[in-house]
């Protein structure tokens, strides 16, 4: 028979998301000692850091010259040892379960026996089970994650963010802080709601990291994309971009809209879309975030026929709150 000790050493070698590996894990949360219900905390701490990252990298635009399935599937290698080194070295979720499942199954010792239920493995039973409960309840959308059903690993992961107001990625506060000032401008003008703003600045330009610049460097300061069309008779930068045509991705050059400032392109943004026909359903719908992403490519403002999913990933996801 494998000890529990054992079963506790070889689960901290696996990945976090094998789906094969639910059973143990379950299986160790059950066995009776603190080092199985530390080691089931730490997988489960595991979990949620991988379907944060996944999470995060579903609301990044990937469609690159570099980007392919195989890049996907490294990357996806890749996030889950990421994962487990990050729950190995603890970011304080399996330690607060821990404490938390402990504390409530000593209180029901003591009020069941009136003894002490420290080092009773009769009285840690329950936090055994809490902790296997608890995978049934919530991880079961990991393993649905695994098997291809990457929209319910996603939601598991915001549900377990909402819960915390410091969840958010550095680099996402950073860009929302820069810019909330002028997103918060622009709404006034259009009654699109600032984070709605924020995410489609954020999708286009891929959280600031690629911005519009010309070939000499220059910074175009155009946070949405918007091309320099024969009306336009302001500055103008060209650059290369990536264009869908019958579904498939083309590199092109063209011309793109400059600005002096965020500012003037958020105010450029919320003009086009308030004096533009083709944008009237889009502010008829802009309570809603799935509607808004949805009118933006039905009214043709991207080639992309998955822009309206990322749009809303970001908004919903990574600026939720």
């Amino acid at each position: 028979m494998t000890s529990p000790t054992s079963n506790t050493n070889d689960l901290t070698s696996k990945f976090s998301l094998d789906v094969r590996d639910m059973g143990s894990l379950k299986q160790s949360a059950r066995a009776g000692s603190p080092a199985a219900l530390k080691t089931a905390a730490t997988q489960f701490e595991a979990m949620f850091v991988n379907m944060m990252m996944k999470s995060m990298r579903e609301a990044t635009p990937q469609d690159g010259l570099t980007d392919s399935q195989q890049t996907k599937t490294f990357q996806t290698m890749l996030d889950q040892q990421t994962s487990q080194n990050i729950a190995k070295k603890g970011i304080g979720l399996a330690d607060m379960l821990v404490r938390q499942l402990n504390k409530q199954t000593d209180a029901q010792a003591l009020a069941l026996s009136g003894e002490a239920a420290d080092s009773s493995n009769g009285a840690n039973a329950g936090s055994f089970a809490g902790v296997a409960s608890l995978m049934d309840a919530k991880l079961q959308r990991a393993i649905a994650a695994a098997g291809g059903n990457a929209a319910a690993a996603t939601s598991s992961a915001t549900d377990a963010a909402s819960t915390s107001k410091g969840s958010q990625a550095p680099h996402v506060r950073s860009f929302q802080e820069k810019l909330a000032a002028h997103a918060e401008e622009a709404s006034k003008a259009t009654g699109i709601p600032a984070k709605f703003m924020l995410g489609q600045a954020a999708l286009e330009s891929g959280w600031g990291k690629r911005e519009i610049k010309g070939r000499d460097g220059t910074n175009s300061n155009n946070l949405f994309g918007i091309k320099a069309t024969a009306d336009w008779k302001g500055k103008v930068v060209e650059a290369t971009t990536t264009e869908y045509v019958n579904g498939k991705a083309q590199t092109k050059v063209e011309r793109f809209r400059a600005y002096d400032s965020y500012a003037d392109s958020f105010k450029d943004y919320a003009k086009l879309l308030a004096s533009n026909p083709r944008y009237e359903k889009v502010l008829a719908s802009a309570g809603d975030a799935s509607s808004f992403a949805q009118g933006l490519q039905k009214a043709g403002y991207a080639t992309d026929p998955n822009y309206a999913t990322k749009l809303t990933s970001i908004i919903k996801r990574s600026l939720a709150g």
